[in-house]
């Protein structure tokens, strides 16, 4: 049977979209690729086995070469997820990233700082690279106050933030030339503008975009499922450069970004400027960074090295965490 090492561009239903190097010519080819059995062995149990990204082990359909069979997974470099509240399980959004790339708007639809905050939080607690990418910066709520402040504290936390608009094609030579090369996955809500930035990278690619809810000013979904997308840069984004390229994976966009595998007492550990006060508070370990006389982080908040804006989050989140319940 012949064994073969491939990347899942995309899948559903157990079965998935998987590429291959041929050994023939070196050209890339497509299979359509069942689980040869229904679990691969992993120790967590994910809603969906599989994500773009991922390098799986096939085998080869002896009768047809566009079909194969899944039969391991290669370890995983990293992993994104979000917990699947309807599926009540750990959800993969992509795998093996260089980078994760949080995308946002000023408006249309709002801007979500606590949204953003809490896909930063998984970021870091998967150990991955995350971008701030703000699109329609072209927008008059890209110059409010409000808006700006929240920018700075990212910035100043050492987050890499970019602002660009798909629209008028502001900062999307700059971003083109960040992601040559790379592997990344734009993931945020509905309406933010994923593929439109996807269309305008490579004007080859054409994916469906929607458009804001009149009434509730929140995206639709467009996008069904993650794709990998192997982007070939326009030439007016890279200098006239031909050939340059990109691998993007664009996500599907959640209305209400969930944390996984974080407890809300664990929180600060995945707040970069509330990390490495953790345990050195009065109450140690212990502390709830809420009201405690000692509290290392609340000291931090009243001299102004913490951000209250993002301590406010930060006690929300925790809160949501504990509860249940989350909000906006």
């Amino acid at each position: 049977m012949n064994q073969l090492t491939g990347r899942v561009l995309s899948g559903s239903n157990n079965v998935f979209e998987v590429e291959s190097v041929s050994e023939e010519d070196g050209s890339f080819i497509i299979r359509s690729c069942a689980l040869k059995s229904k679990r691969l062995k992993s120790e967590k149990k994910y809603y969906n086995p599989l994500a773009p990204g991922d390098l799986v082990q096939i085998e080869v359909d002896s009768l047809e070469e566009k079909k194969g069979q899944i039969t391991a997974l290669v370890p995983r470099k990293n992993e994104f997820v979000r917990w699947n509240v309807k599926g009540r399980s750990p959800q993969l959004l992509a795998a093996n990233l260089d980078h994760v790339i949080l995308v946002t708007t000023p408006e249309q639809p709002d801007f979500r700082p606590r949204f953003i905050d809490r896909e930063l939080a998984q970021a870091e607690r998967q150990g991955i690279d995350p971008v701030i990418l703000i699109n329609k910066c072209d927008l008059p709520a890209a110059q409010e106050e409000d808006f700006l402040r929240y920018v700075a504290i990212w910035e100043k936390l050492g987050y890499k933030v970019m602002k660009i608009s798909a629209k008028s094609g502001e900062g999307m030579v700059e971003f083109a030339r960040f992601i040559q090369n790379k592997l990344c996955a734009l993931v945020g809500q509905s309406g933010v503008g994923k593929s439109s930035l996807v269309n305008v990278l490579d004007s080859t690619v054409v994916l469906k975009t929607g458009s804001l809810s009149k009434k509730y000013g929140k995206g639709s979904h467009t996008t069904t499922k993650g794709t990998l997308l192997h982007i070939k840069l326009n030439e007016s984004l890279t200098g006239g450069i031909h050939g340059l390229t990109a691998s993007i994976i664009d996500t599907p966009g959640v209305r209400r970004f969930v944390l996984h595998d974080i407890e809300a007492k664990d929180l600060a550990l995945y707040f970069r400027e509330m990390s490495p006060l953790v345990g050195q508070c009065s109450f140690g370990l212990s502390c709830t960074h809420t009201n405690e006389t000692g509290c290392k982080i609340i000291e931090a908040v009243e001299a102004g090295e913490i951000s209250r804006e993002r301590y406010k989050n930060w006690k929300k989140i925790a809160e949501e965490i504990k509860s249940g319940r989350w909000t906006d």
